[in-house]
């Protein structure tokens, strides 16, 4: 017997494999019912996510204590969940207030498996952050003045959070079921195919002969990829181990090779067709389609790309960096042979979603059934059977361990969010930052910009945007902004911290591969990344540019106007051979082009 089939008949795989295979079936079965109530679906997701987390990803070096630690929370959470899927229909007749011992039971071990989850999925500042929204929650009637609350009965506190809709089973736990899980299956499934060499055969074919085109193919395969994953470090991780090294090898600076891919996989997040969780979320809260999200990001987004592109350029030729080998690029028959691998799902994907308009879910479960019928073939297009096996497998697991991450954040961010609405100190931070600007919108955008920046720390976007929104998005919206400008203008200012010391999650991945200090590389990346800073302000002066589906016209005016003005200051930048004056100059002018209104 092959090791492949020894894996297949293992005990422990077969165990594993199977939890997926009902994860992934369970979410795609929810597409076609809709019908479950949601103190059904959403312990069912939690019940699914827990065993990921505290069985399946366990850090080779946690103590003892914490792994069974993690065993007994496991056990409660699992019970506590399944208490509330059986007892469902009375639960609800309590208007979120406990009654009995077991039930305070429930809640409490409940909180904190959520807790613990989101501290082993990504570390502590989220949960510490929810801990701090709990304790003010319990005891924000002991500070005096205007943000102290009124005292909250436990009873009624534990219960909004638990067996009613207002915290871990809220509305984001409900986008998490239902949008986002369905989103990562598909993603799953591209990449253990062949979805991953096309979008990098497709790119290295593309950009691979022009001046520095190891790094416009990251840009490229990065624009490609992203779009799915919705996740920067993961896109890292997974382009970076093919261009960083390539780069290098061209005699690229290690600190340059890693900046490019470090950007260029932040960039994936803002990129459509599907932008990652926190562009779901937003159409949920919006209450619009996502098509109307995609087509408000598109212009915003190839100008992030574009402005990458030209500081590449403008590297390039500062360090004289070669185009790549023949060798290293594709021929065009392997190109055509791999382009379906990505162009049948989503063209499926777009097809449902723009033309017959069909819901997110509902579209991306289309294109799950063409991934899944790919897997059955080879680059080659032949056909195998026990190939397909694995990689349907794979898939499950891969997508099962994604959802479970995701799951771990939006849960945790869900009791935050649930302790602003109940206390109502939301209200009181968005009247606070409104005092502190003055009526001035330049000054409410900084602090926005700036509470995002703190909150994306050491918080995923997802998170941090989520948090931000609740609080700033109401601010910017007295202040005449459209509910998309404040929405996107958010979302973005939440991604910088991906390349913004001191945390900066993707440039200490890139880093890592390119093994080079990542201070140089965090430099380098804040310059090739002008379009994350600027952008987001130049959607703010000029609206139309996030108003295609409208104002066509004046929208591709306002993207050819911040583009030019993109590429003077990006020039400026980057180019250290001019003389300084010239380089102020340029930077001026770039900044009056970007930001005169039309």
């Amino acid at each position: 017997m092959t090791k492949e089939i020894f894996k297949l008949l293992s005990a422990k795989y077969l165990i594993v494999a199977t939890l997926a295979i009902i994860t992934v079936g369970f979410h795609i079965y929810l597409i076609f019912t809709g019908l479950m109530p949601n103190l059904v679906s959403r312990p069912i997701h939690l019940l699914f996510v827990l065993p990921w987390i505290f069985l399946l990803t366990q850090d080779e070096n946690i103590s003892k204590f914490t792994k069974y630690l993690g065993y007994i929370l496991l056990a409660c959470a699992m019970f506590s969940s399944y208490y509330i899927i059986v007892n469902h229909i009375d639960l609800e007749e309590q208007y979120g207030s406990l009654e009995g011992t077991l039930q305070y039971f429930v809640a409490i071990s409940l909180l904190l498996a959520v807790l613990e989850m989101a501290r082993r999925a990504i570390k502590l500042a989220l949960p510490l952050t929810a801990i701090i929204a709990l304790a003010y929650g319990l005891f924000g009637h002991y500070i005096p003045g205007d943000f102290g609350h009124q005292e909250i009965p436990l009873d009624s506190f534990l219960g909004t959070l638990v067996i009613a809709e207002g915290g871990i089973y809220g509305s984001l736990t409900g986008i998490s079921v239902n949008v986002v899980a369905v989103f990562v299956i598909l993603g799953a499934f591209v990449g253990v195919g062949e979805g991953g060499n096309a979008f990098m055969s497709l790119s290295t074919k593309i950009a691979g002969r022009l001046r520095g085109g190891a790094a416009k193919v990251s840009v490229l395969a990065s624009a490609f990829f992203g779009s799915i994953s919705g996740s920067a470090s993961a896109n890292v991780a997974s382009t970076g181990a093919f261009t960083i090294p390539t780069m290098k090898r061209l005699n690229y600076p290690a600190s340059l090779a890693a900046a490019s891919e470090a950007v260029a996989s932040t960039g994936g997040q803002i990129m459509p067709p599907l932008m990652g969780a926190g562009a779901f979320i937003m159409a949920e809260l919006l209450g619009v389609q996502y098509s109307f999200i995609m087509s408000s990001a598109i212009f915003p987004a190839l100008l992030f790309f574009f402005t990458v592109w030209i500081g590449i350029d403008v590297f390039a030729k500062k360090y004289n960096l070669i185009s790549m080998s023949n060798n290293d690029i594709p021929k065009i028959n392997l190109v055509l042979k791999l382009s379906p691998f990505f162009i049948l799902p989503f063209g499926v994907l777009l097809y449902a979603l723009i033309i017959i308009k069909k819901t997110p879910q509902f579209s991306a479960a289309l294109a799950i059934f063409i991934s899944i019928s790919l897997l059955l073939v080879n680059k080659d297009w032949q056909f195998s059977f026990k190939e397909f096996i694995f990689k349907f497998l794979d898939g499950c697991i891969s997508a099962s361990k994604q959802i479970a991450t995701i799951a771990s954040v939006i849960i945790c961010a869900g009791i935050i969010i649930g302790v602003l609405n109940i206390t109502g100190v939301g209200v009181k931070i968005t009247s606070a930052i409104l005092y502190l600007s003055n009526g001035e919108l330049f000054t409410a955008l900084l602090l926005t910009a700036f509470a995002c920046l703190i909150l994306g720390m050491e918080v995923p976007t997802t998170a941090a945007y989520i948090i931000c929104v609740s609080i700033a998005g109401p601010i910017l919206q007295e202040y005449g902004l459209s509910a998309i400008q404040a929405h996107l203008f958010i979302f973005w200012f939440a991604l910088l911290s991906t390349i913004t010391p001191p945390v900066c999650g993707t440039v200490f991945i890139a880093s890592g591969i390119a093994q080079v200090n990542w201070l140089k590389v965090a430099i380098k990346s804040m310059k090739l990344g002008l379009g994350l800073y600027l952008i987001p302000l130049s959607f703010i002066v000029n609206p139309y540019l996030i108003k295609p589906d409208t104002h066509f016209t004046l929208a591709f005016i306002s993207f050819i106007k911040i583009g030019l003005g993109l590429w003077f200051i990006s020039n400026a930048l980057v180019n250290d051979k001019l003389k300084l004056i010239y380089r102020i100059l340029l930077s001026l002018f770039g900044l009056i082009i970007v930001f005169f209104p039309l």
